[in-house]
């Protein structure tokens, strides 16, 4: 699907299905109707007031690239922010403070990001090994960079987010990429039970003969795991850890996605599982996702080995002056001030995960689905449909944009990657077009 394709104009035959399956989800919602903003901020009525004009006209990549399209390609939410992130960005609009970011604000970044890992994961993780940066790919061409090295190669399980697997060539990394395996039995059974019949593990021989190449030096970890939703045990990190060590490999945690974790699951940090895996890794993460701040450029990258604090400190200034002042501003105060903002937004999120569920329950159970267990993605199999490339279907008979699963690798065929943290509603809509289309053409 190329952005230089002409876009087709929205049909009417979409409005009746879409407008009553949206009014009776909006229907149903708690706290419908009461017309009283929550004292957190998040305005769940006002969310689904919201429709795809009302987006396009915010402005996002999200909703801009593909008009007249439901946005549901690029990982970031449609809730707006939290109160205290909007005031922190108008004091300091008020103050002029948007210069280079100074010592101070990395330093008050860092203490932030700590105090939320110890509060939300039980990491107590000493501040001074925080550093920022302006997002998760740049503190990942660091480590490509200075630890994996040009003419080496790194491990990445599919399928993966997309840059994973384009980002490391720039560097002269060759990527190794190992299938992740879909767990046999009822896929809608036990939706969130931990230890469920059904769901996605490692191929963990996989891994290691990837890691037994000469030329491997690095792995690639996404916990929770976009895009298949995957929330890691601790065994099997510590799997990992144990055969990183038997072949001298160095593990990116990409922990973006910590915050969204769902029922009968916990986010348990790398670093955290032992000694050994804190030495091996490096942990990225941010308030980019569970705050919708990506915009704003600041990431943190969490450095429990020594030797990497120094490199990082020794090599990496530039990715910190390139980190946003005011994301460094709206950073601190998603962290420090909005824990309740996040609750509210987190319940909305699950319920948008629940009618997703109830949809791949229901019209389109043939396709292929492991419910998510953390983020707010989903990945959708449609080769028992016999599509091969969906995304293209979607957005040329559907009108929604969704990713293309070919681009998280080659276990992606006949897949898509589809973003539910939109508008309850719309996304009742997003479900209704897709299944009309289908249905439309005999396959469902």
């Amino acid at each position: 699907m190329s952005s230089a394709t002409m876009i087709p104009t929205l049909s009417h035959e979409f409005d009746s299905g879409a407008a009553a399956a949206s009014a009776a989800v909006a229907a149903a919602a708690p706290g419908h109707g009461v017309g009283v903003r929550p004292a957190s901020g998040f305005d769940a009525d006002a969310i689904d007031r919201m429709g795809i004009a009302d987006l396009e006209a915010v402005g996002s990549d999200k909703w801009t690239r593909y008009p007249g399209c439901i946005g549901a390609f690029i990982a970031e939410m449609d809730f707006g922010l939290a109160p205290a992130i909007q005031q922190a960005i108008r004091d300091a609009a008020d103050r002029c403070a948007l210069g280079y970011i100074p010592e101070p604000w990395k330093r008050r970044v860092a203490r932030a990001c700590a105090a939320w890992q110890r509060d939300r994961y039980g990491w107590d993780v000493d501040p001074s090994r925080i550093r920022v940066a302006p997002d998760i790919l740049e503190i990942l061409e660091v480590f490509l960079r200075e630890v994996v090295g040009a003419g080496h190669a790194i491990v990445v399980p599919t399928p993966a987010y997309m840059p994973f697997l384009s980002v490391p060539r720039l560097y002269g990394v060759n990527v190794i990429e190992v299938p992740m395996l879909r767990v046999d039995g009822d896929v809608h059974a036990g939706t969130h039970a931990p230890g469920g019949e059904s769901g996605w593990a490692f191929d963990f021989d996989a891994i290691e003969r990837a890691f037994a190449e000469p030329s491997t030096r690095g792995f690639m970890l996404c916990n929770p795991h976009n895009p298949i939703g995957k929330v890691l045990t601790a065994d099997e990190m510590r799997r990992i850890s144990e055969l990183a060590a038997r072949h001298g490999v160095r593990v990116f945690s990409d922990e973006i996605h910590a915050p969204f974790v769902y029922e009968g699951h916990r986010h348990v940090p790398f670093a955290t599982i032992s000694e050994l895996a804190a030495r091996q890794s490096w942990t990225a993460t941010s308030a980019s996702k569970s705050f919708n701040i990506p915009g704003t450029k600041c990431a943190q990258v969490i450095l429990t080995n020594d030797d990497d604090l120094d490199l990082w400190m020794r090599r990496a200034e530039w990715s910190e002056h390139q980190t946003a002042t005011i994301g460094a501003i709206a950073t601190t105060a998603a962290y420090e001030q909005g824990g309740a903002w996040y609750e509210d937004m987190l319940g909305y999120v699950r319920r948008n995960e629940r009618l997703l569920d109830e949809w791949m329950r229901g019209l389109l159970h043939k396709v292929g689905y492991v419910p998510p267990q953390g983020t707010y993605i989903a990945w959708l199999d449609f080769t028992p449909l016999g599509l091969d490339d969906p995304a293209g279907y979607f957005y040329k008979k559907a009108h929604v944009a969704l990713t293309d699963g070919r681009e998280c690798g080659r276990a992606g065929a006949g897949c898509v990657r589809m973003n539910f943290a939109m508008p309850t509603p719309l996304l009742a809509e997003c479900l209704t077009r897709m299944a009309d289309a289908l249905a439309a053409d005999g396959l469902i």
